[in-house]
């Protein structure tokens, strides 16, 4: 019987969980709310969720890995830069608690989708890939050579840190005019002078035919253009990855997208680079903690 491994996802009002044997196949999943609260409440939720699992496999998970919001040490074992959210994860060191594993490795939740994405999803068979997800900020994660690249202290793959306008307004790292800000839902009301208080509605009136609406929007979207070209130049992908909720824009998002990407993207060779909707959904995460929970040691040799 192959063996298989557990994937958390940890947010602040929901936690994903995957059960999946190492061949790929799924064996379970499902979701389970916590309050953004203490430390000891969804810790132990998640304890209480594997000995479920468990006791339902009737078989013991050969791994466990975590996916959370957050910096990732370089030594996988925590979280240690989360501020001001889920009270408690900031150095909580996994493999002590859980204590049945040898290691329990924890990574950024959107390094751990790009790994989902690679396993079962989007960038299946790819050795070089960047996911972005556009969402409330901007995250993202980088494969080259078939391994996650982390960086020195483990916080490369941050592209939505990324400076599109050094005259911009700085994002939460101090970064001027990044792509999060160019992009994200957070900064949104300040870009469309409070007329919208999400991407939905933007695209929505967008859609409708708002004039101003269509301004906002598509400057969104060629800053993005801008972004996907810069990457490309300097990682030379396979395919990047469109995952979070913006992304769910479909042809609105992509259409416009592409014909920015003609006039900005370096092709020397006359080829595109695929630009592609992330596929995994919201368990990305889960799937992509669960299979750096099973390569974790050949992934760090």
């Amino acid at each position: 019987m192959n063996d298989y491994a557990i994937g958390i996802d940890l947010g602040g009002t929901n936690v994903k969980v995957v059960a999946a044997l190492e061949s790929g196949g799924e064996l379970e999943r499902f979701d389970f709310s916590t309050a953004d609260d203490a430390r000891a409440g969804w810790a132990e939720a998640i304890r209480r969720e594997i000995g479920a699992i468990e006791k339902r496999q009737k078989r013991k998970a050969a791994w466990v890995g975590i996916s959370a919001p957050g910096h990732a040490g370089r030594d996988s074992r925590s979280i240690v830069c989360l501020p001001g959210r889920l009270r408690g994860l900031e150095r909580f060191d996994w493999t002590a608690y859980l204590k049945d594993w040898e290691m329990v490795p924890v990574l950024n939740d959107a390094h751990a989708a790009l790994l989902g994405e690679v396993w079962r999803g989007a960038a299946r068979g790819c050795h070089h890939a960047a996911l972005l997800t556009l969402g409330t900020g901007v995250g993202g994660a980088i494969l080259a050579d078939g391994r996650l690249l982390k960086g020195r202290s483990g916080r490369a793959g941050h592209l939505g840190h990324l400076c599109l306008d050094p005259e911009g307004v700085p994002d939460v790292t101090g970064m001027p005019g990044s792509i999060e800000w160019a992009i994200g839902n957070y900064s949104l009301p300040e870009r469309s002078r409070g007329r919208f208080p999400s991407t939905q509605a933007l695209v929505e009136a967008h859609l409708a035919g708002d004039a101003e609406a269509t301004a906002v929007w598509l400057k969104s979207v060629k800053a993005l253009a801008c972004a996907i070209a810069s990457i490309i130049n300097v990682l030379d992908p396979e395919v990047v990855i469109l995952g979070g909720g913006i992304a769910q824009a479909g042809p609105a998002l992509l259409d416009p997208l592409h014909r920015w990407l003609d006039r900005f993207e370096w092709r020397p060779l006359g080829e595109k680079v695929r630009i592609i909707p992330a596929v995994l959904g919201e368990f990305a995460g889960a799937l992509g903690a669960a299979y750096y929970a099973i390569h974790f040691f050949e992934q760090e040799s």
